[in-house]
């Protein structure tokens, strides 16, 4: 029920109302900030969790070049033309690995 506007307003009706209905509007809006933080906190954990799989590839990418490396500088300290051979099939194999998997894991333009 709306108080008259001539009405003298004296028991306060009319300010509690006005309260209430702010009081109501306040809460809708907190309700509305709070589910928003609370998506945005699980698109944050889901770009946390990307982020440390993106981490874990490039670490596993650098260690198979260190490796790659040290087994190639063997080979040559060696003289081995067997073990060169060997590694070059080896880093054939891996590079083939690696193109599958930056392919399956790029998004299409």
């Amino acid at each position: 029920m709306e108080w008259p506007e001539w009405a003298p307003d004296v028991l306060g009706v009319r300010r509690r109302a006005e309260n209430e209905w702010r009081l109501k509007e306040a809460l809708a809006l907190l309700i509305l900030i709070n589910m928003r933080t609370r998506r945005m906190a699980g698109e944050l954990d889901a770009l946390r969790t990307e982020v440390a799989e993106t981490r874990t590839v490039i670490d596993s990418a650098i260690a198979l070049i260190t490796g790659l490396k040290t087994k190639l500088d063997e080979a040559i300290a060696a003289g081995d033309p067997a073990a060169l051979t060997a590694l070059s099939a080896e880093l054939d194999a891996k590079q083939a690995e690696l193109a599958a998997a930056i392919a399956a894991n790029t998004p299409a333009a």
